[in-house]
């Protein structure tokens, strides 16, 4: 089946080239197409989080993984399918973050701690809602923790 899906927006940000750590504090801005108005956002601002979904159109088509691979090749990490992790390097290249809202003006999302680059094209903006979230604890392997030591940790 093929499916066409069209960017309802633009990120602005600092960084040009995906980084795979140190994304904590940073400020990014995600601009609303020109087929949007600012009504499109109306009621946003009175939530604290929005999962932000988006393209990671920086990635070779020829690097995408189908099968399974050690998390960012690290052979200390065990193998997994590419379904198992979130790399970007994955089949229709589409990333998704939870991030804070600080503001809402106009067509424009000021956004904290989105792990997107500069030029990064955005699918869709969901606000976060506590009922979405899991409801039950959360389990992962060790090697993810240890994989996202460092992510969410200030660049110095």
């Amino acid at each position: 089946m093929d499916i066409q899906i069209q960017s309802i927006g633009v990120v602005s940000a600092i960084r040009p080239n995906a980084e795979d750590d140190f994304w904590g504090g940073e400020e990014s801005c995600i601009m609303l197409s020109d087929q949007f108005e600012s009504e499109a956002l109306l009621g946003l601002s009175e939530f604290s989080h929005i999962e932000v979904i988006f393209l990671f159109h920086e990635v070779d088509p020829g690097k995408i993984v189908f099968g399974a691979r050690h998390p960012r090749n690290n052979l200390e990490w065990p193998k997994v399918g590419i379904f198992a992790q979130r790399g970007k390097n994955r089949p229709n290249r589409i990333g998704s973050t939870i991030c804070r809202l600080i503001r809402v003006q106009g067509k424009q999302l000021f956004v904290s701690e989105l792990d997107a680059i500069d030029g990064t094209p955005i699918i869709d903006i969901k606000p976060v809602m506590a009922e979405f979230l899991p409801r039950q604890e959360i389990s992962q392997p060790k090697w993810s923790h240890e994989i996202m030591n460092a992510y969410w940790l200030k660049k110095s």
